[in-house]
């Protein structure tokens, strides 16, 4: 699809256009400039013209601070990718040097430019727009972000501007969220992977505050990777600003695939990284942990094998979760993750026989048979897959409401050593038999 970037200098009102256009909160809005940092991708469409629209961070001219040289340059790489550009300034506050100097370089990109001027509520503070001439970008379009006043003519403009599909297909490439703690190099690993600077990375915690997503190819397939804020304990999350942050890692998780969780090698396994963990596994996502920073770690040969015994005793209900060590700094062992991300999307994809199921688990489950409960004997009949991506599976038996907790931990155990379902939770149901049902399908 054709691509559109939203540029602007701080807190002219992007994030609220970008909304707006794409529909729903997909990029936090506050009154503090700075609030977004990195470039924030969506598919949305105008009049059935389908493309895709970048959220930019506050474009800074000139500036030293850290944060701001690291805007500024997502910012330019926004402008090399797209194909046309909504220049966006607050008309309350006219024209500024940073808006002079913005248009000066969007006027070299030689590439499609619409000049909008945002805080124009009504037709009165149109005359906002009229000294927004002078930055020689074309005819201004005056318009308000807040509550959507103008917006339809201005995309007009930027749409004919695009050799546009009408036609959005499925996407079902391989969706990838790096979760974790703030700071533990989730954005390294993304830039890694991408072999370019998709995030902002510093030293400063929580410096990504969106979930976005990236494309990567690797071995001819496209995979998309979610580089997400990190999750802080809830006691901790004090501004809108982080509780935005979170919700838009929680719900990246929703859409995942893979989830990948990463530690820090310096500091093992904490409580929070269990509880991200948990989230991902509740979610009933494939599950990788990558413990990266492994170049500072001091090492044998088993210091890796004792730091994974180290993490499966803290998570013994978790003991199917594969663990992979990585330095985001040297690209150690980087692939890796896509190698294993793509093991695990085909396990959670597989489908087991009802034949091969029943061949290989009841007798197993004959040797060790369920207790009996309130003097009633238990007997588990077949077993079905009924779903995958997750992998879910039926049991029939003749007291489904009295299977204990304990045995429901014995077969999933009983199952994954007979099939492999390395990195991908599964769910069991149980069902009273039903005699129709087994003739008919046993054999499937």
């Amino acid at each position: 699809m054709s691509i559109v970037a939203i540029v602007g200098r701080p807190n002219v009102g992007k994030s609220t256009l970008f909304n707006r256009i794409v529909g729903g909160r997909q990029a936090i809005v506050e009154d503090t400039p700075g609030v977004t940092r990195d470039r924030i991708y969506r598919e949305t469409e105008w009049n059935g013209k389908n493309f895709i629209l970048i959220d930019t961070g506050g474009f800074v001219p000139g500036s030293e601070n850290k944060i701001e040289k690291a805007i500024r340059e997502q910012a330019f790489i926004a402008i090399d990718e797209a194909d046309a550009i909504i220049f966006i300034c607050d008309g309350r506050d006219g024209v500024t040097p940073f808006d002079l100097d913005i248009a000066k370089i969007l006027r070299n990109s030689d590439k499609p430019i619409t000049l909008v001027i945002n805080k124009c509520d009504n037709s009165v503070m149109d005359a906002y727009s009229f000294e927004f001439h002078s930055l020689g970008i074309g005819e201004p379009f005056p318009i308000s972000s807040a509550n959507g006043r103008g917006t339809g003519d201005f995309l007009d403009d930027v749409t004919s501007r695009l050799k546009i599909s009408d036609d959005i297909l499925e996407d079902e490439r391989l969706k990838i969220a790096i979760v974790g703690r703030p700071n533990v190099g989730k954005s390294s690993i993304v830039n890694g992977l991408l072999g370019r600077e998709r995030s902002i990375v510093t030293d400063i915690p929580g410096t990504t505050r969106d979930a976005i997503d990236s494309t990567v190819k690797y071995y001819g397939e496209e995979i998309v990777l979610i580089d997400t804020a990190g999750l802080r304990k809830r006691s901790h999350v004090k501004e809108n600003i982080e509780l935005f942050s979170t919700m838009r890692t929680l719900r990246a998780i929703e859409r995942c695939d893979v989830g990948i969780v990463v530690l820090d090698a310096t500091r093992g396994l904490e409580e929070q990284d269990k509880k991200i963990i948990n989230h991902v596994t509740d979610e009933r996502k494939g599950i990788l942990v990558v413990v990266n920073k492994w170049d500072l770690i001091e090492k044998d040969s088993n210091t890796a094998d004792v730091f994974t015994e180290n993490i499966k005793a803290l998570m013994k209900t978790h003991d199917y979760v594969p663990v992979i060590y990585v330095s985001a700094l040297t690209k150690q062992r980087l692939t890796k993750i896509i190698e294993i991300s793509l093991q695990i999307n085909n396990r959670r994809k597989s489908h087991i026989s009802t034949a091969k199921l029943n061949k290989i688990f009841l007798p197993e489950l004959d040797r060790v048979h369920p207790p009996s409960i309130q003097g009633k004997d238990l007997r588990i009949n077949y077993i079905t897959q009924v779903k995958t991506e997750p992998p879910v599976f039926t049991f029939f038996c003749n007291q489904p409401h009295l299977i204990p907790e304990s045995y429901k931990r014995f077969m999933e155990r009983l199952l994954r050593e007979k099939f492999d379902l390395t990195g991908t939770p599964v769910s069991f149901i149980f069902r009273r038999k039903n005699k129709k049902w087994e003739e008919n399908n046993f054999d499937n």
